[in-house]
């Protein structure tokens, strides 16, 4: 049969890479276009109860999607250059298309990071207080800062998806972005702004680089301009 030959798992790892992303990115949009501005119009007892019922099912599928995601992706490249290419990971990286799909799968890769790393960690703190409350005890007083930083790092997410979907999707349509001998411009330019937006979601939590990740209108802002700003750089490198 097709599916057990090496292009057939590589379809399969395809499919289910996309169908975990699927999950994952619109559980991503849903937490912070959806629940968020809900939750801060909730009286307490309907958030806490919210946070303890709701909240752990939709983040279990949130960060086990998120995991998928990136497992049946580094598969995917993993076939498609040591299987089904030549194996030569360098020259891949060096490829029109391998820029394009590497720069998403960092950008995919530090998301990742975040969902287990910041937002997961942080939210665990919150739904055990919230527990503690329902059951007659005292709130965990880091509660107000935890859930900041989670949601500080669920927004920078959000930032990071719109140019991750676009190079991801660019990679097998409009390779010649990535075409210029003068890549390690754009590595640089994209690396440092990439990093920029990483290190504002995780220290501190407040000042002023923080309001356009405050509002869901500001927050998707940012990532259209991140996302203008690395095409911008991809094409003046061509010329």
């Amino acid at each position: 049969m097709e599916l057990f030959t090496e292009s057939g798992v590589a379809l399969i790892a395809r499919y289910l890479h996309i169908a975990s992303g699927i999950t994952w990115i619109g559980l991503l949009y849903y937490f912070n276009f959806v629940q968020g501005p809900a939750f801060a119009q909730f009286e307490a007892p309907a958030r806490t109860e919210a946070t303890r019922k709701l909240v752990p099912r939709a983040l279990a599928w949130f960060r086990y999607s998120a995991l998928s995601t990136w497992v049946f992706g580094v598969i995917l490249i993993t076939i498609n250059v040591s299987v089904l290419g030549d194996g030569d990971w360098g020259e891949f990286f060096k490829s029109p298309y391998g820029i394009l799909i590497t720069t998403g799968m960092v950008l995919g890769t530090i998301m990742f990071l975040n969902v287990w790393g910041v937002i997961w960690r942080n939210q665990k703190v919150v739904i055990a207080s919230a527990n503690a409350t329902a059951s007659g005890g005292q709130a965990d007083p880091r509660t107000p800062d935890l859930a900041r930083r989670a949601l500080l790092a669920s927004r920078t997410n959000v930032v990071f998806s719109i140019p991750m979907l676009f190079f991801m999707v660019t990679a097998g349509h409009l390779s010649r972005l990535g075409s210029s001998d003068n890549k390690m411009t754009f590595t640089l330019v994209a690396g440092l702004l990439i990093a920029a937006v990483e290190l504002n979601a995780l220290v501190g939590l407040t000042g002023p680089t923080k309001k356009p990740l405050e509002k869901v209108g500001s927050t998707i802002w940012s990532g259209v301009i991140l996302w203008v700003i690395l095409y911008a750089v991809l094409e003046m490198v061509q010329n």
